[in-house]
């Protein structure tokens, strides 16, 4: 079974951002990390490697205290292997088209924690650096904190995460690779645990 078959001709693909505040036309955006789900031959879903960079704020960009406060980052620290908008885009981009073209999909759709604040900072660097062939659908994305809240009574990450009996280092939290590596775990648990009600339900395996 191709995953296009699953999502109507979507890839799914998790996202989360690290920023510099909450308006995604004025703040910096400072990490972008990426998975791309992955179906094997019986239609489990899987997570698939997850690709991260980190980013330079581009010229002008609003950096709140708080948000580095929050997430931890530095964004002036010399050891830092940041680089800028246009590069980190073009490396995590490639992939996903790569992705689509193997799996028949029409377009890639964004699958995040409250899926729409890391959809809008998306959205703006692509509109910042004139992004001529983005792969995401610009408005339809996959939230987990809604699907969480579904399956588990859940909307927070670690509290679903821990609902779904996966593990959570709260040390690691509010990074952009580890948050989607969890993302992408919950998400994939919550699939193919309804594949398996499914199954169930129609008599198949248990």
């Amino acid at each position: 079974m191709q995953i296009s078959k699953r999502f109507r001709g979507f890839l799914p693909v998790v996202v989360d951002v690290e920023t510099g505040g909450f308006n995604a036309d004025t703040d910096a955006l400072l990490e972008l990390a990426l998975c791309i789900i992955d179906m094997d031959e019986d239609g489990w879903l899987h997570p698939g490697e997850v690709r991260m960079r980190h980013i330079r704020p581009f010229d002008g960009a609003n950096i709140e205290a708080a948000a580095l406060e929050f997430n931890g980052i530095r964004p002036d620290h010399p050891l830092r292997p940041a680089v800028s908008e246009e590069v980190a885009l073009r490396d995590l981009m490639q992939p996903v088209r790569q992705c689509l073209r193997d799996n028949n999909c029409k377009r890639a759709v964004l699958v995040g924690h409250n899926a729409h604040f890391d959809l809008g900072f998306l959205n703006a660097i692509i509109a910042r650096v004139g992004y001529k062939r983005n792969p995401f659908h610009p408005f339809s994305c996959f939230d987990t904190a809604t699907l969480g809240g579904l399956a588990y009574g859940q909307t927070v990450l670690a509290r679903a995460i821990d609902a779904a009996g996966l593990d959570w280092d709260k040390s690691q939290a509010h990074s952009a690779a580890y948050d989607t590596e969890r993302t992408a775990a919950l998400f994939c648990t919550i699939v193919n645990r309804w594949r398996h009600l499914e199954d169930l339900e129609n008599g198949g395996p248990a």
